[in-house]
């Protein structure tokens, strides 16, 4: 990881809230969606893969789509320096790990040095619209009671921004959408019980150490029944799942037209005149 790089999680402390989830029994109902999807999805490609890696998905990965291959798990909680050798991998995987990346570009670059050509990156992530109902019932709960807001969420980028990072890291057809999906809970701390079984609670640098204040965890919970519950009282949550994929270039892949050698103009296509 490059030097200049801010740190903005604590990954050490994300090994033990993972031990800690594993100890409580893990709620495993967004990563099991996830990794359902992460395997439809493979299945849409033709393709063999005999050398993957699985990169941090917490307790692994096991795909139906590799039946006859099993992945090389490369720890969630060690270095971001990936123990990879370049273009070994024909597939690298992810699924609900990436968000925790202090280097995410760095990652990405390393990624791509590890797959062979054309091979396949295709990892999920959270999105910066998270858990929105909770950061601000809570942001509003610090305010009135502690006079100051604790730093909760990292930023996050956006579709646009991940699909750059995937060309900035040399990765040729990147792709990148949005699946939200919306969990009702009877109220928030059952919520926050279900973060710490998924080991998803606080983990940047900056946190506040101290114990948050009963009274504004009882005002926290009062502010989402207000604002985010449906008529049956019960609470929403968001969570929001960004894919990516993309390849390791390789010369069979389809390619942009250079520039000058189309045949037809822009406004001709938009006027619907192209030349027969």
């Amino acid at each position: 990881m490059n030097g200049s790089t801010p740190i903005l999680f604590d990954r050490r402390l994300l090994t033990a809230r993972l031990r800690r989830a594993a100890a409580l029994g893990p709620a495993s109902f967004l990563l099991d969606r996830v990794i359902d999807e992460m395997d439809e999805r493979l299945h849409a490609v033709l393709r063999d893969f005999t050398r993957v890696a699985d990169l941090w998905t917490p307790g692994g990965l096991n795909l139906p789509r590799f039946a006859n291959c099993t992945p090389i798990a490369i720890d969630p909680t060690g270095s971001e320096a990936l123990p990879v050798a370049p273009g070994s991998l024909d597939l690298v995987v992810s699924a609900l790990a990436l968000q925790f990346a202090n280097d995410l570009p760095g990652v990405l670059a390393q990624v791509r040095r590890a797959l062979k050509p054309d091979g396949l990156l295709l990892a999920a992530l959270t999105g910066g619209d998270t858990l929105t109902e909770l950061r601000q019932a809570f942001a509003e709960a610090e305010a009135e009671i502690e006079g100051g807001v604790s730093p909760r969420v990292a930023p996050a980028a956006d579709l646009r921004d991940l699909g750059a990072l995937l060309q900035r890291a040399g990765f040729a057809l990147p792709v990148t959408d949005v699946d939200r999906v919306v969990v009702r809970y009877d109220h928030a701390f059952a919520l926050m019980q279900d973060l710490r079984r998924m080991g998803a609670t606080n983990l940047l640098v900056e946190r506040r150490k101290t114990p948050l204040r009963r009274a504004t965890l009882t005002r926290m919970a009062q502010i989402y029944a207000d604002r985010f519950s449906d008529p049956d009282g019960r609470i929403r949550a968001t969570f929001e799942i960004v894919w990516l994929s993309g390849w390791s270039p390789h010369e069979s892949q389809q390619q942009p037209l250079k520039p000058g050698s189309a045949k037809a103009s822009l406004e001709q296509a938009v006027r619907g005149s192209l030349p027969k």
